[in-house]
């Protein structure tokens, strides 16, 4: 095939991250407890997926497009800074200004949210699988009392499990049922 298109995370390249700069557009912001937990998850796991950048020819730099928070973590923790001496690891695209606008915000909404049975789920087994509550909230990135209400939200489901919800079977439908107010 001629023109086969190759994505650009084929291509990751290690950027020294003092030629790195933000972007001004981006409107993602993570808590605190999150930021702790996305520091551990780079800690323990390395650097997993590349930020995304535009190279900036003119000025020698690469401008965030996807990836603040992480880029973020190496500027403020030595250890990661050192580890990973001191190279982000990127993905380049090259596209205008409005571009990068619309892909900084299909890449943060693309990411979803955890909806609470699912995490619930995952606490559940976590448990089940005899982690104790210090290594769930240390490696989850929880707190106690978020910690609590999952396991409380598992417990309910689990009384639950095996029944059914629906319209009561005894509810007849009549002439009065159908009529619109």
């Amino acid at each position: 095939m001629e023109n086969e298109y190759k994505s650009p995370v084929y291509n990751v390249i290690a950027v020294p991250i003092s030629k790195v700069v933000a972007n001004n557009y981006n409107p993602n912001i993570v808590a605190p407890p999150e930021m702790k937990l996305l520091e551990l998850s780079i800690w323990e796991d390395g650097y997993t997926m590349p930020c995304v950048c535009y190279y900036d020819k003119d000025n020698d730099r690469y401008e965030l497009v996807d990836g603040y928070h992480r880029y973020l973590v190496m500027k403020k923790s030595e250890r990661i800074y050192k580890r990973e001496n001191g190279l982000l690891p990127v993905s380049v695209i090259q596209k205008d200004l409005s571009e990068r606008m619309a892909s900084t915000i299909r890449h943060n909404r693309a990411r979803g949210t955890h909806t609470v049975e699912l995490m619930s789920h995952i606490v559940a087994e976590l448990n089940k699988a005899g982690m104790s509550d210090a290594w769930i909230m240390r490696n989850i990135g929880m707190d106690r009392d978020e910690l609590l209400r999952l396991k409380q939200v598992s417990g309910l489901a689990a009384l639950f499990a095996d029944k059914q919800f629906g319209g009561s079977e005894d509810w007849v439908e009549d002439e009065y049922n159908n009529e619109l107010p």
